[in-house]
């Protein structure tokens, strides 16, 4: 068994939540939110930024961290226990653009009911409801605009 750790985003502007739509020769496909692999040498904040960057194209910086989701998988060759390390992040901008070259077909910004609606895996509603509710308490403490 191999173990791998990624870090994304919920990244949230005026109240939307940015989304992926990945689509990898017709399997995995679904909207998902942005993350990534943790590169050598990057800390978990860096690798949150940096992936979604790459994957959306926008530019979001972190408010707080949210924790932790973990799952497994199979690939051809091992069974894969991934810890994914998930941050409260917001942006400027709707600005979104997908990254084609690791299959997400589409982008964008998407009210609260709406994306977690079209969250393909339970674990990312998960973190999407907790950032949410993190979200509302800010705006409400007049620390989010």
């Amino acid at each position: 068994m191999k173990e791998a750790t990624s870090c994304g985003g919920v990244v949230i502007y005026k109240g939307k939540v940015l989304l992926l739509y990945k689509n990898m020769h017709e399997r995995n496909n679904g909207w998902v939110l942005p993350k990534g692999t943790v590169e050598k040498g990057e800390s978990f904040e860096e690798t949150a930024v940096r992936e979604v960057k790459e994957e959306s194209g926008s530019t979001a910086k972190i408010v707080k961290p949210l924790g932790e989701t973990h799952y497994e998988f199979k690939t051809k060759d091992d069974n894969v226990v991934k810890c994914v390390h998930w941050f409260l992040m917001s942006t400027e901008a709707f600005f979104s653009k997908p990254q084609r070259e690791e299959h997400f077909n589409d982008s964008g910004f998407y009210k609260y009911h709406e994306a977690i609606f079209l969250l393909k895996y339970d674990n990312e509603r998960e973190i999407l409801e907790k950032a949410y509710e993190e979200y509302r308490n800010l705006r409400r403490a007049g620390v989010w605009e």
